[in-house]
């Protein structure tokens, strides 16, 4: 059976039974604590937390997910994975551990003809939690599984919970028995290789408090309404109904690795080694697909670098295979093929994931080629220095700055006859991931945070949202924290977080800056509103400062916006819509949103591209954009179904979660987008949009910075100032100033080569009377002094190879010349074969000197170069490299 079919039989048999299908939310987490969705139950989380109410009580989905702690381990087993689809059900207060059992038995178990995946009975084992009485009596009673297959579990393989203070319960886990080839028999709890976990039903009735670990925290209580979250992985299941022995064969990463075999000639099962590269190659380019399909771009940080690290660890075993050429694209479009069954906006994506993919393959190949010098030097100084061992902080600078791996830098140091400091390096690593966890754990605590705004929207209901239609009016204030604490009252001088039941403030939210303005009570008193933010869905938190009089929960109070502000910023906000649509005509589909900040006045527009846009295209753009202002269109906002939406043709936004009632904004015939934000009336009131450029904010995506009426004009009347300075310089008329100015420009190129070419014939006359004036040190011909400062690095090289030639072949020669350039210390030395052959290499020699001039340097034994930052060391610099030849020859 298919992964596609398993899918489809999964949602039909729980839709069939009263579940509401949610689709698969993005991998982008609409989270603080998370970069990626990591289980099935990420999205209906605020469900579970209370946040939120759920949209139906019961619901089913096969959710995308990525879990990244443990890259380096995938590919040395065939358990590890970064990409997997959960299968869930849930019930939000609805059935609970009887249903959820006889559910999930009836799937697995029903014949294929029937609709179920056709499991032996025989050969499935259950866990349940230690006093689960319960659901042991389920399984045993209700469902008839015999009692030597199930087992009872501990906390900490059979008890759930967020690791925060809040829902959890006990599991029951379902576990296919493979068979005695697979290990010794027992059940779960005495070989998880061969009874493979296949479903977890977590059954939510308690309520924890904090605590470390998965076991050290205390059971608070009885939650109020009791829930179930169930997950399947697709992968297992399919490992099982394909009858193969890992998830690295089944359909859809073994298509693949075929497609690795069909481009390096190497075979999946021939070699340990190569193994493990295919496995890499396979599981990595799929979980590529799938996050840049969610609008993922490769980058240095966040879910960015996730992304690139896992696409630049595939590429690179794809290299140990053998492959020469570049590989991505192919290996693209074998997972759009096999994933879009699944994921149809794969294939209606391509293009753009195409597109960013080979980017990021062709900028990881020239880091490949960059990283390659700078280990090669790496590797010289250690050997230089009598060592065998390259040090751990040069691997690791090598790996988190240039992205090169490990794996690379120990093959090519051990080609060198050096080892690598293994232990610095991975200390280094495990500092570097200790924070990265001490980050997220601190992140994680903000569910306590949370508490009191949660505990706002309980009592009183979301924020009532009256902006769209009203700059000012009448509310209620329902909470208030002062200093981050929630109070009862606050005086002038606190700075304080109020919420408002009904408010025209508009909230931080899809690139729009929030609202600033003023909230006055009743009683006189007035809070100063600097920003807007919603921490939990609904809630729209105001914070300021008091400036008179006192504030207390439950005063009447008039909340007003900056107008002048509000509009500024919804020009921008228009303005960008249009830009994306200009945008998008000009360069297709791939240009698609990759975020965007509207603020007043101006706004900056992040897309996709793989290349910069030509200024000639820029200018269109510009210009059309223009052109529909003075077409005075209408902008009109209409809230329809999210189905209804995309079939008018609606854009949303990569990463945007959005429920099943959405907003879209039509600018007369030109642009329709999915948007929450606040706009323009008609397309004149903009006045005139400015594009400022663009340029490259990461690998495949794009930056163009704006200005917007007022703004854009003040930009342009600048311009023409500096316009108008420009003729009265160059005597010209506007369109004679490119033509004129590249004249001038010219002129003074030559004369800067003249200068150059008499500056580097003076240097070289001094050659003759340097090699007459060489020094006999032990046999050796020894040239060293100092040049003139300003002196090129090709300059001095061509002078000290001009003195090495003019002194007899026959003699050992060494030529040691200094300058200061740009006020920092150069050397050049050179040394003949005569000398070479008596020890005197001109790398060991210049290392020499760069070190007394605190600096470093390297190159061939015939010549080489170096550098520092103290121009006044040169003298010992010369006689450091004098003391060298003494003791070498």
């Amino acid at each position: 059976m298919e992964s596609a079919e398993i899918r489809r039989r999964w949602l039909s048999f729980f839709e069939e039974r009263g579940h509401t299908v949610v689709p698969s939310a993005s991998l982008i987490a609409d989270d603080p604590t998370l970069l990626l969705v990591n289980a099935g139950m990420v999205p209906f989380k605020p469900y579970f937390l209370g946040e939120a109410k759920p949209p139906a009580p019961r619901a089913t989905s096969v959710q995308k997910c990525v879990r990244t702690p443990d890259i380096e381990e995938v590919g040395k087993t065939t358990r590890h994975g970064t990409f997997f689809q959960m299968c869930g059900n849930f019930s939000f207060g609805d059935y609970f551990k009887e249903g959820a059992i006889t559910y999930a038995w009836e799937l697995l178990t029903s014949s294929v003809a029937d609709g179920g995946f056709g499991l032996e009975p025989e050969k499935l084992w259950i866990t349940v939690y230690l006093d689960d009485d319960e659901a042991e009596q389920i399984w045993r009673d209700k469902i008839g599984v015999p009692a030597e297959r199930i087992q009872r579990l501990g906390k900490k393989d059979n008890f759930w919970s967020m690791g925060v203070p809040g829902p959890c319960g006990p599991c029951s886990e379902i576990n296919y028995d493979r068979g005695p080839e697979f290990g010794v028999e027992g059940g779960p709890a005495v070989n998880d290789e061969r009874y493979v976990e296949i479903w977890n039903l977590v059954f939510m009735q308690y309520e924890r408090g904090a605590g470390e670990g998965k076991e050290d925290f205390p059971i608070l209580g009885d939650l109020p309404s009791k829930n179930i979250d169930t997950g399947l992985g697709l992968e297992r299941l399919a490992m099982i109904l394909q009858g193969v022995q890992n998830m690295y064969e089944t359909d859809t990463l073994r298509v693949v690795m075929d497609k690795a075999t069909e481009l390096t000639g190497v075979r999946y099962g021939d070699k340990h080694d190569t193994d493990v590269s295919m496995r890499v190659v396979a599981d990595h380019i799929r979980t590529s697909v799938m996050l840049i399909g969610d609008g993922v771009t490769p980058g240095n940080e966040g879910r960015g670098y996730v992304l690139r690290r896992i696409m630049r660890r595939a590429i690179r075993n794809m290299r140990l295979m053998g492959a020469t050429d570049p590989v991505v694209q192919d290996l693209v479009d074998v997972v759009i093929k096999t994933m879009g069954q699944q994921y149809p906006e794969l294939i209606t994506d391509r293009k753009r994931i195409e597109t960013v993919a080979g980017a990021e393959e062709a900028a990881f190949l020239k880091t490949l080629r960059a990283g390659t010098n700078i280990l090669d030097t790496a590797i010289t100084e250690a050997k230089a220095g009598g060592g065998t061992v390259l040090a751990g902080d040069k691997a690791f600078l090598l790996h988190d700055t240039w992205g090169f791996p490990i794996d690379l830098t120990l093959e090519m140091a051990a080609e060198q006859g050096l080892s690598v400091d293994e232990d610095g390096f991975r200390r280094l690593m495990k500092q570097q991931r200790d924070q990265a966890k001490a980050d997220a754990k601190a992140k994680k605590t903000g569910h306590a945070d949370l508490s009191a705004y949660r505990s706002v929207a309980d009592t009183s209901g979301a924020t009532e949202f009256t902006g769209y239609t009203s700059t000012e009016g009448e509310s209620t204030i329902v909470g208030l924290l002062v200093d981050g604490v929630p109070s009862p009252a606050a005086t002038e001088g606190d700075e304080v977080e109020v919420v408002l039941d009904r408010t025209p403030f508009y909230a931080e939210g899809g690139g729009q800056l929030a609202d600033q303005g003023r909230i006055k009570l009743d009683t006189g008193a007035v809070i100063e509103v600097r920003d807007v933010q919603q921490p939990v869905p609904g809630v729209s938190v105001h914070k300021g400062s008091v400036q008179v009089g006192e504030v207390t929960v439950g005063a009447s109070a008039y909340a007003a916006i900056d107008t002048r502000r509000r509009r500024a910023i919804a020009r921008a906000h228009s303005a960008t819509h249009l830009t994306h649509q200009a945008l998008r005509d000009a360069l297709g589909p791939t240009a698609a949103q990759a975020g965007s900040e509207n603020s007043p006045g101006r706004f900056r527009f992040d897309f996709g591209s793989p290349a910069a846009v030509p200024g000639t295209v820029l200018t269109d753009v510009e210009q059309k954009i223009n052109e529909v202002l003075a077409r005075e269109l209408d902008v009109q906002a209409e809230v329809m179904s999210i189905d209804e939406a995309k079939k008018q043709g609606a854009i949303a936004e990569f990463g945007e979660k959005y429920g099943e009632r959405v907003r879209v904004v039509t600018i007369g015939d030109f642009s329709k987008e999915l948007c929450g934000g606040t706009h323009v009336h008609n397309t004149a009131q903009l006045g005139l949009v400015k594009l400022l450029g663009e340029s490259s904010i990461g690998s495949g995506v794009r930056r163009i910075e704006a200005l917007v009426g007022v703004d854009a004009y003040n930009f342009l009347a600048r311009e023409h100032t500096v316009v108008a300075q420009l003729q009265e310089l160059v005597k010209g008329r506007p369109e004679e100033l490119p033509e004129k100015i590249s004249g001038m420009l010219a002129k003074l190129k030559d004369a800067e080569k003249e200068i150059e070419k008499f500056r580097a014939e003076k240097v070289l006359q001094a050659a003759a009377g340097l090699a007459s004036g060489a020094k006999d040190v032990r046999g050796v011909a020894v040239v060293t002094g100092q040049v003139p400062d300003g002196t090129g690095a090709d300059d001095l090289r061509k002078l000290v190879l001009d003195v090495r030639g003019r002194i007899q072949g026959d003699r050992p020669a060494v030529v040691a010349l200094f300058t200061v350039a740009n006020g920092r210390p150069l050397t050049v030395i050179a040394t003949n074969e005569a000398a070479r052959e008596r020890g005197l290499k001109a790398g060991d020699l210049v290392r020499t000197a760069a070190k007394t001039l605190g600096g470093g340097g390297g190159g061939k034994p015939d010549v080489a170069q170096g550098g520092g930052q103290n121009p006044d060391a040169i003298g010992d610099a010369v006689a450091a490299v004098e003391r060298l030849v003494t003791e070498t020859a």
